[in-house]
């Protein structure tokens, strides 16, 4: 529980004309949310302008996930991901979420771009089981090794498949 939200076991769900879009700065914090983004997460502008894009990180996910957006987006490279969000409702909603580095005009980074739209409900019921798994390592592992435990097992289990992580979010569908 965080910021005094209480997770419900009410899922909003996207439409499937919905496109979630956020920008941030380098750091993460929100310099640009569209009206649905507003609707979907319960928040005015004013409450998510300035604020950490994980404002929305839901109990449910694996900090091993956001380690692994993180390394990518930071190399420079696109990263797909499903994502399970909180409103400040509580409530939950999932995304199929691409993010890209955003440049200025002397193709500097200056901070991300993220565009969520409707996951597949086959994918969600795919990534669940995996996402409980890396949170069940997280918290034998302990805050300090969480995010670095569970990514090495879903780097594993990936291998053992011969996919990557990308390539597995991409046959789930969206």
């Amino acid at each position: 529980m965080k910021s005094g939200i209480t997770p419900t076991n009410h899922e909003i769900l996207m439409d499937d004309h919905d496109f979630i879009v956020s920008k941030t700065d380098l750091k993460g914090r929100i310099t640009y949310a569209n009206r649905v983004f507003m609707r979907i997460a319960g928040y005015s502008e004013s409450e998510l302008l300035g604020v950490q894009h994980n404002i929305i990180r839901h109990p449910d996910m694996p900090r091993g996930v956001f380690r692994l957006l993180w390394n990518v987006i930071e190399s420079g490279q696109e990263c797909f991901a499903y994502v399970k969000n909180m409103a400040k409702s509580g409530d939950y909603y999932w995304v199929y979420a691409n993010v890209t580095v955003d440049y200025d005009a002397n193709n500097q980074p200056i901070g991300y771009f993220s565009v969520r739209r409707k996951p597949s409900r086959e994918g969600i019921a795919a990534v669940t089981p995996v996402y409980q798994e890396m949170l069940r390592i997280e918290q034998q592992a302990g805050a300090r090794e969480a995010p670095d435990a569970s990514v090495r097992w879903l780097t594993e289990l990936l291998q053992e498949k011969g996919t990557t992580y990308e390539e597995f979010i991409h046959t789930l569908g969206h």
